[in-house]
């Protein structure tokens, strides 16, 4: 499994690249010069209403920018999943009318980031570590739903929460405090 890159929390709200940005409005102003100087010059038949052909070419140009944005959102994501991201990039050009990027969605993992404790990769919805067993999430001790830190009862089955032993995890909070 490739390294996933660590993303701080400042970083996670910029999903979507810079060059990515400029991509978008660099294809949104192509594709408005296309349909407003080069295309009206081929005249094969009458004109559309101005009103129609403002809307399909803002549309147009809507589309081609967030092809790029949703391409730049995918070379972020990618890593952060333990995918490769030159793969997805790659489906996501070559696959036509957002194939692609609907296929990265549909396929794509959780995320993936290390114990607190050993360091090892583990998913986002791993409740222990599968190298140390440490407790990664809070969950339920009848039923094993993940359930909040400050929940009293298990929203699934009912189970009284403060029946079960405290993790260590939640213990090391709680000495905090």
């Amino acid at each position: 499994m490739p390294d996933p890159q660590a993303i701080s929390v400042n970083e996670e709200e910029r999903m979507i690249p810079v060059w990515s940005i400029v991509a978008a409005s660099l294809a949104f102003v192509l594709v408005e010069y296309y349909f407003w100087i080069i295309a009206p010059g081929q005249h094969h038949h009458a004109a559309p209403a101005l009103g129609l052909r403002i809307y399909f070419n803002l549309s147009w140009g809507v589309v081609a920018s967030l092809y790029f944005l949703m391409v730049g959102y995918i070379s972020k994501d990618a890593p952060r999943r333990a995918m490769s991201t030159r793969f997805w990039m790659f489906i996501c050009f070559v696959m036509p009318a957002g194939i692609g990027a609907v296929l990265y969605f549909l396929l794509r993992p959780p995320q993936v980031f290390r114990c607190p404790a050993c360091g090892t990769h583990a998913q986002a919805d791993f409740h222990f570590c599968p190298q140390c067993n440490y407790q990664l999430a809070a969950s339920c001790g009848n039923c094993f739903r993940t359930v909040r830190a400050t929940d009293q009862f298990c929203t699934r089955c009912g189970h009284e929460l403060a029946q079960d032993p405290t993790p260590a995890r939640l213990r090391v909070m709680s000495e905090k405090l």
